[in-house]
């Protein structure tokens, strides 16, 4: 297989800075020959930082820098001067990135917003100067404290990508044709499986200059949750879709049946992935007629269904409708129950109910 520059998995080595030491110097000058202790402390170690950064959608970049490494704070000097402090490494990473101890598996973050910054790995503290242990009966000490050491680890950094809506299918299902037909994204397309061999992402424009994401994963097999094909290695970019779009071809034996094995399948892999909302897709309904079609709709699931035929430009606009209306489902929701309250409450104003009014 040909290296792709789609990478969603990398394991990376992360240290950051040890601190620096502190001073035990004595001041000496001129006409002062027992000044006593004047060292300075020293600088912490440098921060490793996780931050999301909308501009990248691949870990492709890590792939050639896996040794993350932070400077260590400077020694304390004379006179009471701080060492300086280490110079903090920030690792940028596309949003919806989710780290894992490599050691433990043990989850450490997750950073889906552009900006968002979270501390991996923290430098060592600097250590005190002798000027800090002076006392009544010790004017001259004459140690300082070293700086703490730093903190080593190996880090697991997955992309789960960040769409709205994610196509869910066997192969050859119709998934890239229908991405490049709402959308600009340009996938491969051919009439063998597992054309797909990586997620690709397109902007849906619809109506009124609003839009949403579409996500294209490969196709899977029966026995994707266990690792067969393709499956396993690219489910958990579907983790994170607000809807998922099942397509099954028209010319498929047993539509119900497959539905069933697509939906398997997703909740063995993440049992969570069965509250999702999802819609249903017939795709390739140029190929039968009226009569196989009506056959289909007396054994469908129950999930809202839509017959298409991207290459035909069927049913597009209409799948469009029904996806742009799950997808708002939740947010119309609650706004009706919004609206409903606030008329509630002019109702028990107008009744003159104002202390029901009042207490809600």
């Amino acid at each position: 297989m040909a290296e792709s520059n789609f990478v969603d998995y990398v394991k990376i080595y992360c240290r950051s800075g040890k601190g620096g030491q502190g001073s035990s110097h004595f001041r000496r000058e001129k006409y002062i020959p027992k000044g006593g202790p004047d060292g300075g402390d020293g600088g912490r170690g440098g921060h490793i930082y996780l931050r999301a950064n909308r501009n990248l959608w691949t870990l492709l970049h890590l792939r050639y820098e896996r040794h993350i490494i932070a400077t260590s704070g400077e020694g304390g000097s004379a006179k009471r001067s701080s060492g300086k402090d280490g110079e903090d490494r920030y690792i940028d990473v596309p949003c919806g990135t989710v780290a894992y101890d490599a050691d433990t598996g043990e989850f450490i973050c997750d950073v889906t917003d552009d900006g968002q910054t979270v501390l991996l790995l923290k430098g060592g503290k600097g250590g005190r100067g002798n000027v800090h242990f002076k006392t009544a009966t010790n004017q001259a000490p004459r140690y300082a404290q070293p700086g703490e050491p730093c903190v080593e680890q190996t880090i697991i950094l997955q992309l789960k990508l960040l769409a709205d809506v994610g196509l869910v299918g066997f192969p050859n299902a119709g998934k890239s044709t229908l991405l490049s037909v709402v959308s600009a994204a340009k996938p491969k397309i051919a009439d063998y499986p597992f054309t797909t061999m990586e997620p690709n992402l397109g902007i849906v424009n619809y109506r009124n200059r609003r839009s949403f994401v579409m996500a294209d994963i490969p196709g899977i097999i029966e026995g994707a949750s266990e690792g067969k094909g393709l499956g396993l290695r690219f489910l958990r970019h579907i983790e994170r879709n607000s809807l998922l779009l099942f397509m099954i071809p028209a010319d498929t034996d047993r539509i119900k049946q497959a539905y069933k094995v697509l939906d398997n399948e997703l909740c063995r892999y993440n049992p969570d992935l069965a509250e999702k909302n999802r819609v249903l897709a017939i795709t390739k309904c140029d190929l039968v007629d009226e009569k196989q079609l009506r056959a289909i709709e007396k054994k469908l699931p129950a999930v809202p269904t839509v017959f298409i035929s991207a290459v035909a430009q069927q049913g597009i606009q209409e799948l469009l409708d029904v996806l742009w209306k799950e997808l708002n489902r939740e947010t119309f929701h609650d706004v009706r129950q919004i609206v409903h309250r606030d008329m509630d409450i002019l109702s028990a104003a107008d009744d003159g109910d104002d202390e029901t009014a009042l207490f809600v």
